[in-house]
Order: structure tokens, then sequence, then C-alpha cells
């Protein structure tokens, strides 16, 4: 008799693809709830929402009044750094440092009943470091741990693991300190830390090694939730530091656990993709199998890799996967949809919906995208190497130091403009400007009759080619291109990944005027 076997239905990762980093997870009956790190982007600190793991939706922001938290003056890779959700008895918390110049210097926690919000102003903990989190045991008391330096790093290395209790009654640290854990591998920094339970066991989960190619995770297990811990001698327990560069994923790292009501575990962790050896999109968010065992958890028992395609976890229909269409923002809503972000605070005043009219209104600001104030700007995450970006703008520059238009960006010392300007002599052009380590280079001109035009951006492996293109006839002028690693995270630094946005700067005269933006055009290629 001939028997034949069913293919297993697989989805594919990352299930968040673009700048999606340090995700954090927890589940509410058969609902989903993930937060990941926003920096200085705000709103702050995306919640997202998902029945099935794998298909995931925006739902909110905690951060989305600026009384509660100030970006005001941070680099864009500073600000909200690896926040941790959880939920106990109706309510929703969130824990995170806020970062400035590359070290934590607050540490806020956040409430809410409805993940969706509105989320409470935060409450100030006494924490020092970075990467927080919250673990509620059986007994309904709440730990609070994170990372931070070391006393003594020359004896326990670098990174210290320490704890807390949190009193929920007053949401304020009460108790000793518990030095925890520093690390599995000597001579690292151990952060990322989370907490689990499982037969009676404490397991201890951190990353080590940086959130770059030697990033990984280790473990120590406890008896008790204050220890002490031991190290799990199998650490890195998951890592793809030892991968080739034919690897298509690399820097895998920072992972939160889930259990599915289907009584699965599975982790979500950041990782790369990257060319050539070098990547734009940031660190995104994908999806592990992970199985508890006597030993403790083993991360992708099947392969020890995290992989594009993986299997369904169980109970998830099946969806036939289809290639992502275009997606075409007319701004007929009366504000941003959730997937537009401004810096270090809301631009209500300078990039606003045309209610009742469609479009956007772009009113010029004389704060430069190379500064670290609030400019008139507007952006979303690129999600795929290979795409196409495109918005239909009108503006009538008056000065050579009016602009308004594209903007493939990294952070504010390295990004790219596509711009309707004027030069000296009045003559309308789109300008192509370069600004690396802070200084910008024209490098390509094309002037234009028209004071509307279609400006676009397409990028694959090699490279960002730049167009213009005539509203009427549809002509397709070519401005100039830029070399993709121009862009990567590796040359610019920092933690984020490429946004594409619109933007308008006006110099320092008042009434500096004010763009049209008839729609913004996302699709993959």
């Amino acid at each position: 008799m001939t028997t034949f076997s069913h293919p297993v239905p697989t989805f594919s990762n990352p299930v968040l693809p673009g700048s999606r980093p340090d995700p954090s997870i927890c589940r509410v009956g058969e609902d989903f709830y993930l937060v990941t790190s926003s920096f200085a982007y705000y709103p702050g600190l995306p919640v997202c929402h998902s029945r099935d793991l794998v298909h995931w939706a925006p739902l909110g922001h905690v951060v989305d009044r600026p009384s509660q938290v100030s970006l005001a003056g941070l680099d864009v890779s500073d600000g909200l750094w690896a926040a941790t959700i959880r939920h106990h008895e109706g309510t929703f918390y969130v824990v995170v440092a806020l970062a400035r110049g590359r070290q934590g210097s607050s540490t806020y926690l956040f409430t809410a009943s409805d993940p969706a919000g509105p989320w409470s102003d935060p409450v100030v903990l006494e924490a020092e470091g970075i990467d927080p989190s919250l673990f509620f045991d059986d007994d309904g008391r709440c730990w609070f741990t994170a990372c931070r330096d070391a006393a003594e790093p020359e004896v326990t290395g670098p990174g210290e693991l320490w704890m807390r209790e949190l009193d929920l009654a007053t949401l304020e640290l009460t108790g000793p300190t518990h030095a925890l854990w520093y690390g599995a591998m000597r001579g690292a920094w151990v952060e990322a830390p989370h907490l689990y339970k499982r037969d009676g066991v404490y397991w201890l989960i951190g990353a080590e090694g940086g959130t770059e190619h030697h990033h990984a995770v280790t473990a120590a297990r406890a008896d008790a939730v204050t220890g002490p811990y031991s190290t799990d001698p199998r650490s890195p327990l998951l890592t793809h530091r030892h991968r080739g560069a034919a690897e298509p994923i690399h820097n895998v790292g920072h992972v939160d656990l889930v259990d599915t009501p289907a009584g699965e575990t599975w982790a979500v962790a950041l990782g790369t993709r990257p060319v050539d050896g070098t990547h734009t999109l940031g660190r995104e968010v994908f999806l592990v199998p992970v199985e508890w065992t006597a030993r403790g958890p083993v991360f992708a028992p099947d392969t020890g890799r995290v992989l594009l395609s993986e299997r369904l976890p169980a109970g998830t229909v099946a969806v036939p996967e289809v290639a992502e269409g275009p997606v075409r923002d007319d701004f007929t809503g009366p504000s941003l949809g959730p997937e537009w972000s401004s810096l270090r605070g809301p631009v209500d005043h300078l990039v606003s919906p045309l209610a009742g009219q469609g479009g956007l209104a772009l009113r010029l600001s004389p704060e430069p995208l190379t500064s670290t104030g609030t400019q008139a700007f507007v952006a979303r995450p690129q999600r795929h190497v290979r795409m196409r970006a495109a918005a239909r703008i009108r503006f009538d520059a008056a000065a050579p130091t009016q602009e308004a238009g594209l903007v493939v960006f990294q952070n504010h010392r390295q990004h790219a403009t596509l711009a309707l300007t004027i030069d000296t002599a009045g003559t309308r052009q789109v300008v192509l400007t370069a600004v690396e380590a802070g200084t910008a280079t024209c490098l390509a001109s094309v002037p234009v009759t028209d004071s509307e035009v279609v400006l676009a951006v397409e990028s694959d492996e090699s490279g960002y080619t730049f167009h213009v293109e005539n509203v009427e006839s549809v002509e397709n002028s070519p401005v100039g291109s830029i070399e993709r690693p121009f862009f990567s995270t590796e040359r610019a630094g920092g933690f984020v990944g490429v946004h594409l946005g619109l933007y308008g700067v006006g110099g320092a005269e008042p009434g500096a005027g004010e763009a049209r933006v008839r729609w913004f055009e996302y699709a993959s290629r």
C-alpha cells in the first residue's frame, strides 16, 4: 500500500518585518499581545495583537501623550528601550527603560485595563540599568528584574541581572536587592532578563554577546525565585553566531516565551536579514518553537535554528500566503494611521490629514532632519529589501532654503532626501541629497516644470534608486542612486532600521509655507 504524507503547514518569518526590535509578549485567554522598542519615535511602544502568533495587527501605543515621557533632544537610537508586557488579574503592565547617551536613565511602569489604551501616566521606579521585566509568581507576588553594570566586573563579568520585589498596591520596588546572575559567557554583557517557572523550577533567560553577530540566548535555573541561580551548561540555547555568511537570519536573541491555548510554547526573538554582511531593515520579530524537557527549554528543537519558513503553531488554521499588494494611504481619516511615526513628540501642528478633502498638509518647519528636535517629518518602517515607495506632492518653494519631499531615513545623521525646491535663480527642481555622519552632499538635481510631481524610490539588494515622475504623462526621470550599505546599521551605527517618510523644511523665515501630499504608496517588489 502506498502512503502519502501531507505537507506540514508553515508560515513565513519574520512575523513582524521591519524595525521592530526587542519583542515582548503575553497571552490573555485566546489573545496574544506584543510590544517592541520604539527608541525616539513617537508615539512610543507600539502594541500589536494576534490570535495565532503569526498574523499581527496594530492595536495602539503605550506612550501616546507627550506628558507621559519626554523624548526631547534624544538621539534616534536612544529613547524607549526593550519594554516587557505582562498581564495579571485584569491589569496589563508595561515596564521600560528610557535611555540617554546609550545608557539607561529612568525606568517607567505603565498600566492599563485594555491593551489598546489608554495607558496610565508612568510610575518612575527606583531602578538602574536597562531591559526591565516583571514576573508574577504563583503566590501573587511580583518580581522586577533588570540588567546593570556589575560592581566587580573583573571578577564576575561586565553585566549583572538583579531583582527586587514590586509592591502591586503602591507600584514601588520594595525589599532587598538580589544579584541573580552574571551570564554564561565570560567577558560578555548579559541583558534582556525574563523569568519563567516550570514544574517548580525558576528559569532566568537572558541575552549575551551584544545585539549584533554574537547575539545569543543563555539561561540559568534556581529552586527559589531569588536564587541562587546556576548557569544552564547548554548555554547558548539559541544563536546564529556560528552560522556562515549564507545564513539568511543573523543576530538572533532577546527572546520572550509564551504558552499557547493548545499547550505549546513559542518564543518571539529579534533577528536581522543581512545582505552581503549588512542589513537595512533593522531588527525584526521572528517566531521560534520551544519544547520543555527535563533539562529545560529547547529552542527550535528540530533544527536548532530560526527559520524563514516554520511550522504553524498547533491549532492555527493554515491560510494561503499571497504576495503583499501595494499599500496606498490617501490620508482620508481624521489622523494618521498607526504605522506612521514622528520623532520625539507629536507633530499634529506640522503634519495633518486634510479633513474632508483627502491628502496631507506638510507645514514647513525650520527644524532640519539633522537636528535632534521635532521636525515636520512622519515615516513608517521599510519592511522589504525589494520595495517601491512613492508620494504625489505639490509644493511651490519661495526660497532655496525651502524643500519638501521623500526621505529614506536611517537616523538624523544618516539619510537621503528627494525634495522639491528651487535654486538661487528661482528654477524649480528636484534634488537628491545624501547626509552621512551629519554632512550633507547634493548628489543630483533634475529641473521640473510642474509644482506637483510624484517622488519615488525603489530598493533592492544593490541599492536605492530615486525617480521623479510627471503627474500627467507618468514619465519617469531617474535622479540618482545610493548603494544599499549606506543605509545599513553597520555603517550608520545605532539600533534602528530604515524608515520611509515625508518631510518639509522651511528655513528660519516665518510663514515658510506648506506642501500637500495627495497620497503615499508602498509596495514590495
